[in-house]
């Protein structure tokens, strides 16, 4: 069984994506969270080994729950996307 990865991400098709990923390697997803409260709950349930989370979402951005959590994550991969038209 490989690594646990708990995907966070507030779209959808983001979280799929990584799934879509990650699974072809051999990677378990131990679950998906949309917001940074959901993160902090998740991951003490889980128990993950790693923590994908998109930096900026509603409700608590990536950087708060990772902050707040950051004595308790070990790895974590922080990404956000621009989605403003230029």
């Amino acid at each position: 069984m490989g690594k646990k990865i708990l995907i966070v991400d507030d779209a959808s098709f983001i979280r799929v994506l990584v799934k879509d990923i990650l699974i072809p390697k051999g990677y378990e997803i131990a679950g998906e969270a949309v917001n940074g409260r959901e993160v902090v709950a998740k991951y003490e349930e889980l128990k993950p080994d790693l923590v994908t989370m998109d930096i900026t979402m509603k409700e608590k951005d990536g950087l708060e729950a990772a902050r707040e959590r950051s004595n308790g994550i070990k790895n974590r991969c922080l990404g956000a996307r621009d989605n403003q038209s230029h």
